[in-house]
């Protein structure tokens, strides 16, 4: 018995070495070993997970050379790698156009759909007719207060009425008494939305530019007729990071001192900031609207998970600096922010 009881410490022993080794292994490189073989499959194209190649579209408002939605296709892309997503993207700023991309989607029997509701009424119906046909729907970046009621799953992007206060409690901060808010996109509830939380919260004067935001020369000579028929406007807040450095130009121009700030990020803008050249930027964090979005069509798909509880995920505001500008510059030059 004395022997057998020792064979069974010395065998006890041996396993408790072996697996002491094992853990040990795991907790120093086994997460690691996860983490690369991860970023190897992506790198290769191939998918994190094992689960139907299953398809999904994204339809958005955006117009032609917008970067910002340049980087919500990287998130996008990224997540459909891993989830081994086949995805689809197609655009306009028209809303009848994006609405008849959203029915070619429906036509191509997608798993999963994703779509902005910048104009919500041209988008009603056909949302509608996805979700008879049982594809779910998310959306992104704009509509958040119209997606529950046309039935999506959940919103994911920033509330543009609290996203348009930041800016002028931020405006305020700084001690200005008139803004400028230049809105580049006719019939975009978001960019209203923003114009109006901006008047609500500053404290000195907000008027609204209209301009053709698919025509540059036209957005800088707007800007600078403006500027210089208004000297005392000290602020002017762009809706959209491309139409920053368009600005920038027009108060040069103008010989104006007022300040330019701007929503959205982009590495022009990131440069601008550190430079001085901008005040401060909103960042919405693109990049997350459009992993997110993926990534919770593959979930719901696979495990039936909802994110956001009836309420919107926000993924901002957040207003950049100077200060938080250089440590973001080597994200937004890799497209991620």
């Amino acid at each position: 018995m004395a022997r057998v009881r020792t064979g069974v410490r010395v065998m006890g022993a041996v396993l408790a070495a072996v697996l002491g080794a094992s853990l040990a292994g795991c907790s120093s490189t086994g997460g690691k070993r996860a983490e690369d073989a991860r970023k190897s499959a992506q790198a290769q194209g191939r998918a994190a997970v094992d689960t139907p190649r299953w398809k999904i579209a994204m339809v958005t408002h955006s117009g032609d050379g917008d970067t910002f939605w340049d980087i919500v296709q990287n998130g996008a892309k990224q997540a459909a790698v891993k989830d081994n997503i086949d995805f689809l993207y197609s655009h306009s700023d028209q809303g009848q156009q994006q609405a008849q991309f959203v029915q070619a989607a429906i036509d191509q029997k997608v798993d999963g759909l994703i779509v902005t509701l910048a104009k919500p009424d041209a988008l009603k119906d056909v949302v509608a007719k996805a979700e008879k046909a049982g594809i779910p729907v998310i959306t992104v970046n704009s509509g958040s207060e119209k997606s529950k009621e046309f039935g999506a799953l959940t919103h994911i992007g920033q509330d543009e009425t609290i996203a348009g206060e930041a800016v002028g409690d931020e405006l305020t901060k700084r001690g200005r008494k008139k803004a400028l808010c230049v809105l580049h996109e006719q019939g975009n509830v978001g960019h209203e939305q923003r114009c109006a939380g901006t008047k609500k919260t500053f404290k000195g004067e907000v008027q609204n530019l209209y301009v053709t935001g698919t025509n540059m020369p036209d957005v800088q000579s707007s800007i600078e007729a403006k500027l210089q028929a208004d000297p005392s406007i000290d602020a002017v807040v762009t809706l959209g990071a491309p139409f920053a450095d368009t600005a920038v130009k027009a108060k040069q121009s103008a010989g104006s001192s007022a300040e330019i700030d701007t929503f959205d990020l982009n590495a022009k803008v990131a440069t601008a900031l550190e430079a001085g050249t901008l005040g401060f930027a909103v960042d919405q964090q693109p990049y997350l609207q459009g992993y997110e979005a993926v990534d919770l069509l593959w979930l719901y798909k696979y495990n039936a998970d909802v994110l956001g509880g009836g309420l919107p995920v926000l993924t901002g505001p957040q207003i950049i600096t100077k200060d938080q500008a250089a440590k973001l510059e080597e994200y937004t030059k890799r497209g991620t922010r």
